[in-house]
């Protein structure tokens, strides 16, 4: 059975850095998980198992390939191995909260096999949420897949 997390939350950082998860991701992720830099602004957060299968395709590239060294250097130097505590909350690095914007107000995504923080203001004002940028992208999507 595949693994799929759903949903939007707010929550926000405490002054020692740390961020709630809620409780129906933490049950899917165990009890640690691994965080990096993801796409478009946001951080990723990944269950040990479901890291391994995410990050596998960069092992198989060629080391000799210059885009698959840059891509491993930005995933891999911002990753962090994180145990949540009894409170549920893991702590953010400095440096993963610079790379997601992240100060105060989050939104914790889930987003199928993984989960994504990001800056509430930027989550708010994405315009690729509108229903036309959706619908033009479903139609991209889903054509690439059906053909």
């Amino acid at each position: 059975m595949r693994v799929l997390f759903g949903g939007e939350f707010s929550h926000s950082i405490d002054p020692k850095g740390r961020i709630t998860i809620p409780a129906k991701f933490r049950t899917l992720l165990g009890n640690e998980c691994y965080i990096a830099r993801g796409f478009e602004g946001c951080l990723t957060i990944y269950s040990p198992k479901g890291w391994e299968q995410e990050t596998g395709a960069l092992f198989e590239g060629k080391t000799k390939d210059m885009e698959a060294r840059l891509l491993k250097r930005a995933i891999f130097s911002s990753m962090s191995f994180v145990e949540f505590d009894k409170q549920g909350r893991v702590l953010l690095t400095p440096e993963l909260r610079k790379i997601g914007s992240l100060e105060k107000d989050v939104m914790v995504i889930g987003v199928g096999d993984h989960v994504e923080l990001w800056n509430k203001e930027m989550w708010d004002s994405s315009e690729y949420l509108s229903d036309e940028k959706l619908s033009a992208l479903a139609d991209k999507v889903f054509g690439k897949i059906n053909n």
